[in-house]
């Protein structure tokens, strides 16, 4: 699927961090890795059915046109790489009931047997700036998405992407990536930022789970850098928890006078989040609205 402007940047990797703990889903997520909670899905040929939000990342992505994916994962992670491992054997053993869920599987396992899949260990939680760093030798030196593994952009996806690509390739970015107006911005990274056009925003300042937050426009989920980023993240300390934080490395950027820029989700997107109780209570809600 990839158009003139992505054959240009040659956007051909994406990492999708999915190493956080999910505390806050306790004790749902004791055991079972926070990204695997299960959200409704619309079969291709009608019908409901759940799988993983990290599976529907995933295709997402793949029906974008990548075909290289970094996961990065830490301890208790084991059941993610279980899922993408293909075994046919499963479903003639297990003789699911559902031909609408056989059909999703086989067309699922495709997906990973024309992909290149990486997994990157995360050992202990040292925060998301240091597990995309964790990407650097997959990546190399070209431009890659990172998309975290417990949030889904739903509805006209493909068309956000394609913009993301649009703009950082038109405005000669460094750092490109989704924004979404929130009622409580406090608990996000937030932007200080300058409208350029529609819903693209020179970013001035960016700051991370603000007392006072300088906007409502939170960073969410999808981002796309060229390497540079790496520099910063080598550069940028810990915070009081011990944890390198993106939007740390990203303000660097902004400091050292590299092109930084969002874009704000259209009245088209639907964020699917699934890191708190509240939030993922939205998710089923909203994701089995759109399954229907």
């Amino acid at each position: 699927m990839a158009d003139s402007v992505r054959e240009k940047m040659q956007v051909r990797k994406v990492v999708i961090p999915a190493a956080g703990l999910g505390t806050r889903l306790y004790p749902a997520t004791i055991e079972q890795p926070k990204e695997m909670l299960p959200i409704f899905c619309k079969g291709r040929n009608g019908g409901v059915y759940v799988k993983p939000l990290l599976q529907s990342v995933f295709e997402q992505i793949f029906d974008f046109g990548i075909r290289n994916f970094c996961f990065i994962v830490g301890r208790g992670k084991r059941a993610i790489e279980d899922h993408f491992a293909h075994d046919e054997k499963a479903l003639k053993v297990k003789k699911p009931s559902n031909k609408l869920t056989v059909s999703e599987v086989r067309r699922f396992y495709r997906m990973v047997d024309r992909s290149n899949i990486v997994w990157v260990n995360q050992p202990s939680p040292r925060g998301f700036g240091d597990a995309v760093y964790r990407a650097r030798y997959f990546i190399g030196d070209e431009p890659f998405l990172v998309y975290a593994g417990d949030t889904y952009i739903a509805a006209n996806a493909d068309k956000l992407l394609k913009n993301l690509v649009d703009v950082h390739s038109k405005y000669g970015s460094d750092a490109t990536f989704v924004v979404d107006e929130v009622e409580d911005p406090r608990i996000y990274g937030v932007i200080e930022g300058e409208r350029v056009a529609g819903r693209i925003y020179s970013v001035k300042r960016i700051v991370e789970k603000p007392k006072v937050a300088p906007s409502k426009l939170a960073v969410v989920a999808l981002y796309l850098f060229n390497p540079v980023i790496f520099k910063m993240l080598e550069r940028v300390g810990v915070d009081e928890r011990g944890e390198k934080q993106l939007t740390d490395a990203i303000q660097m950027l902004v400091e050292g006078g590299f092109k930084v820029y969002a874009l704000k989700l259209g009245s088209d997107n639907i964020r699917v989040d699934i890191g708190n109780p509240t939030t993922y209570w939205d998710a089923l809600r909203v994701s089995y609205g759109r399954a229907k």
